[in-house]
């Protein structure tokens, strides 16, 4: 397997490929070694050949798809981990993707729990601060049409009552300004919403904390939004995961 690796690696060097002799030379494998490996690369299709020259296959690029992804999505991670423990809060990411509120990502600790997905996150937009801030990204005709599939409903006494109610607050959302809900998803959790520019996507990173700590709630938005912007190019490559 490690013999392998290594002339995986080789031939991904050499953008226009390499002879098997060449490629034994650099991995310091003996060439009956080097044949029989390339064989069954090629045979798994993690390379090819082509006029007696090696290239890495669609096997190994699937690979090197993958593992870009997990290293942006491992880049992300680590963002939200820094910030949830400098500020305190649980963090989240979300997107709305192909009209749907997608949570991409949580982070949180025993000490400070996320709020609990009791009720369905996808169906509920209209009642947390994640939803509501990626609601207000759109358009009208997409406001109603998520609306229309997922009709508001009450889930706590503070819960906004209807859809007209609810889009009159996302018209008067200002512009890169937090969205924040207080016990409307969950009874004892307030949150905050930073909406973010990620190309034509709708994206947030939000916080929540408990009702009792009201007070940090709009000062940690704040920092976390003044602290962002070093991760933008990594969460709107995220989007792809």
């Amino acid at each position: 397997m490690q013999r392998a690796m290594r002339l995986l690696e080789t031939v991904a060097a050499h953008e226009y490929g390499a002879p098997a002799k060449q490629l034994a030379r650099e991995t310091g494998l003996a060439l009956p070694t080097t044949y029989h490996l390339l064989r069954t690369l090629v045979h798994e299709g993690y390379l090819c050949r082509d006029k007696g020259l090696f290239f890495l296959g669609e096997a190994a690029e699937r690979l090197s798809s993958s593992g870009a992804r997990q290293k942006r999505r491992s880049t992300v991670v680590d963002a939200l981990a820094h910030w949830r423990d400098t500020l305190g809060v649980p963090v989240y990411y979300a997107v709305y993707r192909e009209g749907e509120i997608e949570l991409m990502c949580v982070s949180d600790t025993p000490a400070n729990p996320a709020v609990e997905e009791w009720a369905d996150f996808r169906e509920t937009g209209h009642a947390h601060a994640i939803g509501q801030c990626l609601l207000s990204q759109l358009d009208e005709e997409a406001r109603r049409d998520h609306l229309d599939r997922y009709p508001v409903q009450a889930l706590t006494p503070y819960t906004v009552r209807d859809s007209h109610s609810l889009l009159r607050r996302l018209e008067r959302v200002r512009r890169m300004e937090p969205v924040t809900e207080r016990q409307e998803y969950a009874l004892g959790a307030v949150c905050a919403a930073i909406p973010l520019t990620l190309g034509t996507t709708a994206a947030t990173m939000a916080i929540s904390l408990p009702a009792h700590q009201e007070h940090r709630l709009l000062p940690a938005a704040r920092q976390l939004q003044r602290e962002i912007g070093s991760l933008l190019g990594s969460l709107a490559l995220s989007i792809s995961m």
